[in-house]
């Protein structure tokens, strides 16, 4: 099993900055990707970025090239993936979820990924 844990979301006013970090633990040598989704009140989960431990590639929605980075740490074994987002919108307000899976490919669908986070709530007012 692969405990994630997410914190770091907050409320922010439109143009500011929030991190987000997603803590892995248990058998994370089983895991070769990470992900971000998020879910807006009465849409469906979409998908924000992705990153395969390895190597450190990477993989963003359009909705958020350009502003959101994601990065990960690691070191001790692997355990923690950050999620920098800057010049945020209002429509970036959402339940942020942290995902893992086993697979080597960036996938953009929930379906690929096996393990998930609580979730953080992000609100950006205008």
């Amino acid at each position: 099993q692969v405990q994630l844990v997410e914190s770091g979301g907050g409320s922010v006013q439109a143009g500011g900055s929030l991190r987000l970090s997603c803590a892995a633990s248990g058998r994370t040598f089983s895991t070769l990707v990470m992900g971000w989704f998020r879910q807006a009140p009465g849409k469906e989960r979409e998908f924000v970025a992705a990153i395969r431990w390895s190597g450190g590639s990477t993989l963003y929605a359009d909705s958020v090239k350009g502003r959101f980075t994601l990065s990960r740490d690691n070191a001790k074994a692997k355990n923690t993936v950050y999620l920098q987002m800057n010049s945020l919108k209002p429509e970036d307000t959402a339940v942020y979820y942290c995902a893992a899976n086993n697979r080597y490919a960036l996938g953009e669908s929930s379906n690929e990924y096996g393990y998930w986070g609580q979730g953080t709530q992000v609100t950006v007012s205008s």
